[in-house]
C-alpha cells in the first residue's frame, strides 16, 4: 500500500492598521504565512511594505516498516513562483537527503528511497530550496520543513533485566511486596496501546502474584518457611496493547530468596589488627579492610562499622562495603610522621537490622583493636582546601574561567606545581585548567538541564619529580537560567458529553518545565490570539498554575463534530519570558445522566440500534444453507427426470459392448463387432485394428469360416480362444462382452433406422394439426417437396 500525504499550505493575510501591531513569532510546528505583507510606517511617515516568502511547509508524515514495493511518496514542494515551464529546480538538503529522501527536481515530489525505523530515528528536519535553472539564484527563502515518522507495534516490550534476583523474609504475610520488575516498549507510547504494558505471571503460583500494572511481585501465601523451600523461580510475561489479543509480549524470570530472621550477633575473628600507612596518603585512602562474620543471610547479616571515641577517631575513619561486609579504614586528616607515628582505634561492629525478638540473647554488636604506624615519605603538594565547589550560569560562554584550585608542596625544597584534570572524570572534555595557576575554565557550553552537577578531579603535580602528585575533588554546580518554554504535564484524553450545560468543567490541566526558577514556578494560561473567542470552550485560569476547560454552550453533537481542537498558550513568569502552545483534543461523547462516558464513536450510536455482529453473521450463515439445500434439491429433481431410452422388462439387447479402457472411445468399434454373431457373412476378415499401428512383420490371419456352426455359443468360445493367441488381437484393456440370446429370432427388425432404405413416402401432414408447435416440422416434412427434398 502506498502512504500519499497531502501539503496543506495556508495562507494567511494581516494588514496591520498601526505602529503599535504585535507579530506573532512563527512557531516550529505551528502554521506558516504566505506571502505576508507586514506594513510599518518610518518617521517621514511614508508606508513602508515587505513581501515575505510565498512558499513554506510545515511538517510530513510516513509510516515506519513500509514494506511496499514502491518508493514511498512523502509529499510535494511547490512554490507561487513555479510556473510550470521548467525553469525552477528544486533542491532538498538536511537530515538523510539524497540517501533517505530523494526529490524531483522539476516538480519537486518528494519519496522515501528505504524503509524508515521510528524506534531509530522518529523526526527528519530538511530544507528545501527553489532555483531558477537560468539564473542559478533562489526565488523564494531556504523553506524548513518536518517529517514525522509514523508508529507501528513492531516492538515487544523489553524487560530491564533478562534475570532478577530478589529475597523477602520468611513467615511474611500476604501482599508483602518482594520486587518490581520494568518492561519497556519502544514503539510510541503517545500513539495507541502500542506501549501500554500489562504484567501477568506465568509461573510461581499460588506462592506469588504480579500487580498487573506497576510490576511488583507480592506474596500470595502465608507464612512460608524457609527451612521448608528457600528458592523460587517465578516467570512474569509483559504483554503491549495493554494485554489484549493480538498484542506482543516478553518475559524475564525473577528467583526469589526467602531470607531467616536475625538471631545471630557479629563477631570478629580476631582481636587485634595492624595497618601501615605512609604520611603523604591522599585522604580517604583506604588503608586496609576488617571484617566481622555472621551466621545469618541477607540484611540480618548486614552491618555497620565505627570508630568509637578515643586516639585516631579524628584522623581516621571506617566505612561499610554493603557488598562484601567489610569495614573499611580511610584517612580522616592529613597525617605526619613528626607529629605522630602511632594511632590505636577502636572499631564496633553492630548489626543494622536487630530482631527485637532475638534481643534477650545480647548486644547484637562486636568491638576490635586497629593498630596503626604511619611512615615517613617524601610529600606531595597540598591543596588548600579539601574539596572546591564552584557555581556557574548555564549561560557562560566557552572558553571562560570559573574558578580556581591552589596547591604548595609541604617539603622543604618548595618544587613548582603545575595542575591538570583527571580526564577520567571528565570524559567530555568540558572543562580545561591552567597549568601554571590552577584557574578552571569551561571548554564547551553548558545546559543545567542535561547535567546540573559537574565532579571533576584536579591533580597537582611537582615539575621536579612527576611522581609526587595530589588529587582534589572540584564540584561544579550550574545555576539555572529560564531557556525552556512550559508544556503540559502529561497527555490529556479530554471529553465532553453531548448533553453538557454551559460553564461545565471538563478537565484540569497542569504545565511542567524543565527551569528551576529561585522563586518558583508560575505559569499563566490564555487562549492563541488566533482563537481568542472559542464559541465551544473557555480556559480559565486557577491562579495556581492549573487551568480548568469549561464549556461555553448548550450541547454537543457527536454526529455534526466528534473531536474539538482547543490550542492553550502557556507561559512562565520568570525573565526572559518563554512561552507554547499546546493543543488539547476534546472528543465528543454519550453519557449518562450523572455524567459518566460512555461511547464516543459514530459507529456505536449506529449499531445499537440495530443487529450485533453476531446476530448478522448467523443470519448470513442461515441463508447460505438454504441456498445450497435448494441447489442439491432441483440438482436431484432434474436427476429423477433422466429416463432410461429402454424401459420394457423384455428389452434384449444384442449388441452390447463394454469397453473399460482409457482408447479410442465411443467411435472404436473395431475391438469387436457384435453384428458377425448374427450375420457371419458381413463380416470383414482384412479389416486390421485402428488402436494399433499395423506392422509388415505381422501376416493378417485368416481363420476358418465358422458360420457354418449353428451354436452361437460354441462360435463364442471358438472366437475367444482365437483371439487369445493372436498377436493382433485387440488390447487387453479393452473388454468385449458377448450375450448369447439362442438363435435368430423370427421377427424382422423393429429398427426406424431401416426406414430410410425404403422406397417410399411417408406422409407427415398430420403435423399440421398438432399447433404452432410443430409449424416448423409439418413445413420441413409436409408436401411431396419436403419428402424429396
Amino acid at each position: 500500500m502506498r502512504t500519499y500525504h497531502c501539503i496543506p499550505l495556508f495562507i494567511w493575510t494581516y494588514m496591520c492598521h498601526t505602529v503599535d501591531t504585535i507579530l506573532l513569532q512563527e512557531k516550529a510546528n505551528g502554521y506558516l504565512s504566505s506571502k505576508k505583507i507586514v506594513s510599518l510606517t518610518n518617521d517621514d511617515g511614508k508606508m513602508l511594505r515587505r513581501t515575505k516568502r510565498g512558499w513554506m511547509w510545515n511538517q510530513f508524515f510516513l509510516l515506519e516498516e513500509y514494506t511496499g514495493t514502491d518508493t514511498q511518496y512523502v509529499g510535494k514542494l511547490h512554490t507561487d513562483q513555479d510556473k510550470g515551464d521548467g525553469n525552477l529546480k528544486y533542491i532538498l538538503t538536511g537530515d538523510g537527503a539524497g540517501s533517505l529522501f530523494v526529490i524531483d527536481e522539476n516538480t519537486g515530489d518528494i519519496h522515501a528511497a528505504k524503509k524508515l525505523d521510528r524506534e531509530e530515528k522518529s523526526l527528519y528536519i530538511l530544507r528545501a530550496k527553489a532555483i531558477d535553472r537560468k539564473t542559478g539564484r533562489q526565488v523564494e527563502p531556504e523553506s524548513e520543513f518536518i517529517i514525522k515518522i509514523h508508529d507501528i507495534n513492531d516492538n515487544e516490550p523489553k524487560f530491564t533485566k533478562d534475570l532478577y534476583t530478589a529475597s523477602v523474609p520468611e513467615m511474611s504475610g500476604v501482599g508483602t511486596s518482594v520486587i518490581q520488575v520494568t518492561a519497556t516498549d519502544a514503539d510510541d507510547a503517545n500513539y495507541g496501546n502500542s506501549a501500554k504494558v500489562v504484567y501477568s505471571i506465568l509461573q510461581g503460583q499460588p506462592y506469588f502474584s504480579v500487580d498487573p500494572e506497576s510490576g511488583i511481585i507480592k506474596t500470595a501465601l502465608p507464612d512460608m518457611s524457609r527451612e521448608n523451600r528457600e528458592q523460587y523461580q517465578v516467570v512474569i510475561q509483559a504483554k503491549d496493547m495493554g494485554g489484549q489479543m493480538g498484542g506482543l509480549s516478553g518475559t524475564t524470570t525473577v528467583n526469589i530468596t526467602l531470607t531467616d530472621v536475625n538471631n545471630n550477633p557479629p563477631r570478629f575473628p580476631q582481636s587485634t589488627y595492624q595497618f601501615n600507612s605512609p604520611e603523604s596518603v591522599p585522604l580517604g585512602t583506604h588503608l586496609g579492610r576488617i571484617k566481622a562474620n555472621d551466621p545469618d543471610v541477607g540484611q540480618n547479616a548486614e552491618m555497620e562499622y565505627s570508630i568509637a571515641e578515643g586516639d585516631g577517631a579524628d584522623m581516621f575513619d571506617v566505612i561499610t562495603d554493603k557488598d562484601t561486609q567489610e569495614g573499611i579504614i580511610t584517612v580522616k586528616q592529613n597525617l605526619d610522621f613528626e607529629n605522630k607515628m602511632l594511632y590505636t582505634l577502636r572499631v564496633d561492629a553492630s548489626n543494622t537490622h536487630p530482631d527485637p525478638r532475638f534481643l534477650h540473647l545480647g548486644p547484637f554488636k562486636d568491638t576490635a583493636v586497629v593498630k596503626i604506624s604511619v611512615e615517613d615519605i617524601d610529600e606531595p603538594p597540598v591543596f588548600s582546601k579539601v574539596s572546591y565547589l564552584i557555581e556557574v550560569d548555564e549561560d557562560v560562554k566557552e572558553g571562560s574561567i570559573i574558578g580556581q584550585v591552589t596547591a604548595y608542596d609541604p617539603d622543604a625544597r618548595n618544587n613548582l606545581i603545575k595542575y591538570s584534570v583527571d580526564r577520567h572524570t571528565d570524559m567530555d572534555r568540558i572543562f580545561g585548567i591552567h597549568s601554571e595557576n590552577g584557574s578552571i575554565f569551561t571548554l564547551k557550553a553548558l545546559d543545567r538541564e542535561s547535567s546540573p552537577w559537574h565532579n571533576i578531579t584536579v591533580t597537582a603535580t611537582e615539575i621536579n619529580n612527576p611522581k609526587q602528585s595530589s588529587h582534589i575533588p572540584v564540584f561544579i554546580r550550574i545555576l539555572d537560567i529560564n531557556d525552556h518554554a512550559p508544556e503540559f504535564a502529561m497527555y490529556y484524553e479530554t471529553f465532553v458529553c453531548e448533553n453538557a450545560k454551559p460553564g461545565q468543567l471538563i478537565q484540569t490541566i497542569s504545565v511542567m518545565d524543565k527551569d528551576d526558577p529561585p522563586r518558583g514556578h508560575k505559569f499563566f494560561f490564555e487562549p492563541v490570539p488566533e482563537f481568542t473567542l472559542n464559541p465551544n470552550f473557555t480556559i480559565v485560569d486557577n491562579k495556581d498554575n492549573t487551568a480548568g476547560i469549561m464549556t461555553r454552550r448548550d450541547g454537543y453533537s457527536r454526529n455534526k463534530m466528534s473531536t474539538y481542537l482547543l490550542p492553550i498558550l502557556i507561559f512562565d513568569n520568570d525573565y526572559p519570558i518563554q512561552s507554547s502552545t499546546g493543543t488539547l483534543t476534546i472528543r465528543v461523547c454519550a453519557c449518562d445522566s450523572q455524567g459518566n462516558m460512555q461511547s464516543c464513536t459514530a459507529e456505536a450510536l449506529i449499531l445499537s440500534a440495530g443487529l450485533s455482529t453476531g446476530a448478522l453473521v448467523a443470519i448470513l450463515l442461515c441463508v447460505l444453507i438454504l441456498l445450497i439445500l435448494v441447489v442439491l434439491f432441483a440438482a436431484l429433481k432434474r436427476q429423477r427426470k433422466k429416463e432410461p431410452l429402454i424401459i420394457s422388462k423384455d428389452d434384449v439387447r444384442d449388441n452390447v459392448v463394454t469397453y473399460n479402457d482409457e482408447g479410442g472411445g465411443e467411435e472404436d468399434t473395431q475391438a469387436f463387432d457384435i453384428g458377425t454373431l448374427r450375420n457371419p457373412e458381413a463380416r470383414e476378415d482384412s479389416k486390421l485394428r485402428r488402436d494399433v499401428m499395423p506392422e509388415t512383420i505381422f501376416q493378417i490371419r485368416r481363420t476358418a469360416p465358422l458360420w457354418e456352426n449353428i451354436d452361437v455359443q460354441d462360435f463364442i468360445h471358438r472366437r475367444l480362444k482365437e483371439n487369445d493367441a493372436d498377436p493382433s488381437a485387440p488390447p487387453y484393456d479393452s473388454l468385449a462382452t458377448y450375450a448369447y440370446e439362442g438363435n435368430d429370432s423370427i421377427a424382422d427388425s423393429l429398427s426406424s433406422l431401416e426406414s430410410l432404405t425404403v422406397d417410399c413416402n411417408q406422409d407427415y401432414d398430420y403435423l399440421s394439426d398438432w399447433g404452432p408447435r410443430f409449424k416448423k416440422l409439418a413445413d420441413m416434412y409436409g408436401g411431396d417437396d419436403s419428402d424429396r427434398d
